[in-house]
C-alpha cells in the first residue's frame, strides 16, 4: 500500500491502521495528529523526543503507512502546512498573537487565569473554524433531521455538551432523549435505539468505555451515528457515519469546552433551519 499522498487520505490510513500497529507506533501516531505542525517543520530528532519514543521509531512508522521513508511522510504535513497559509493568510500571524498573549500573561493571579483561559477558547474556535467542513455539517443535518428519535450520549467532561444538545434539539420539538447511566441503567434504554433512529455522541480523551461500547453496538445495528471527538484515532472515529474532529492543543489540565460547545449550537441552529426550509 503506497503512503497517502493528502492529509485527509493519511488521517483515514491512520484510523483504519491504528488498532493494529504496536504501542510506539501508536504514541507516534497521537503525536503526529496532535502537532501536525511540528510534523511538518520539525527534525527527526525534535519529533522522537516530543512523542517518547526513539528516532528510528519514526523511520518505522512511516514504512508502516506505505512511505518509503520518513522524509516522504513529512511532505504531507509540510504539504498540509503551504495549503493552510494559502486558503488563510493571515493564520500564521494570527497564532504569533495568541502565543504573545499567553507569553505576556504568563504570571498568577484569577485575572491572568481568565486571560489564559480566554487565549486557549479564541484558539480553540479559530482551529475548529480549520478542521470542521461543510460537508461534514451537511450530512450531520441530514442524518439528525431525518431521525425518528436522537438519542444523545456524553459522559465526564462530555456530559454538558451533550446535556445542551438534549435540550435544544427538544425546544425544535424533537425526540432528543439524553442517555445516562443513572442506575447503572445505560445500555439497557441504548438498546432501544433502531436503524430509523440516531445516535448524538460526544466523547473526547479519555474516552469513557460504556460511551464508546453503545456507539460500537449502534454501528453493529446500523444506527447513523454523528460524533463529536478530539482526533482521527479516536475510537468513535471507527464507528460514526458523520464524525467531527475538535481538536485542541493545550497542556493545561483543564481542557477547553469552547469549541464543543460552539460546534453543538451550530449543528442545533443549522438543523433548524433545515426542517423550516
Amino acid at each position: 500500500m503506497p503512503g497517502a499522498r493528502s492529509f485527509e487520505s493519511l488521517k483515514g490510513d491512520l484510523t483504519r491502521l491504528y488498532p493494529n500497529l504496536s504501542s510506539q507506533l501508536q504514541a507516534i501516531a497521537t503525536y503526529a495528529l496532535e502537532n501536525p505542525q511540528e510534523m511538518a517543520l520539525d527534525t527527526v530528532a525534535r519529533l522522537a523526543k516530543g512523542a517518547g519514543v526513539q528516532p528510528s521509531a519514526l523511520v518505522r512508522f512511516a514504512q508502516a503507512l506505505g512511505y518509503g521513508g520518513f522524509s516522504d511522510l513529512q511532505r504531507v504535513f509540510r504539504t498540509r502546512l503551504v495549503e493552510r497559509s494559502t486558503q488563510s493568510p493571515g493564520l500564521r500571524n494570527y497564532r504569533e498573537r495568541i502565543e504573545a498573549f499567553r507569553a505576556a500573561h504568563a504570571k498568577s493571579g484569577p485575572t491572568a487565569v481568565l486571560d489564559e483561559f480566554i487565549g486557549d477558547g479564541i484558539a480553540s474556535l479559530e482551529a475548529l473554524h480549520e478542521h470542521v467542513s461543510g460537508a461534514d455539517l451537511q450530512a450531520a443535518v441530514k442524518v439528525l433531521a431525518a431521525a425518528q428519535s436522537i438519542y444523545v450520549l456524553g459522559h465526564r467532561r462530555s456530559f454538558p455538551v451533550a446535556y445542551y444538545l438534549s435540550y435544544a434539539l427538544t425546544q425544535l420539538e424533537l425526540r432528543a432523549p439524553l442517555l445516562d447511566a443513572v442506575g447503572g441503567m445505560l445500555k439497557e434504554p441504548a438498546r432501544l435505539i433502531g436503524p430509523k433512529d440516531a445516535l448524538l455522541v460526544v466523547s473526547f480523551k479519555n474516552y469513557t468505555p460504556d460511551v464508546i461500547e453503545v456507539a460500537q453496538a449502534c454501528k453493529a445495528r446500523k444506527v447513523p451515528v454523528v460524533a463529536i471527538t478530539d482526533n482521527a484515532l479516536s475510537p468513535l472515529a471507527r464507528t460514526a457515519t458523520v464524525c467531527f474532529q475538535v481538536e485542541e492543543k493545550t497542556s493545561r489540565p483543564f481542557r477547553m469546552l469552547v469549541a464543543p460547545m460552539c460546534l453543538a449550537q451550530a449543528l442545533v441552529v443549522a438543523v433548524g433551519e433545515h426542517l423550516d426550509g
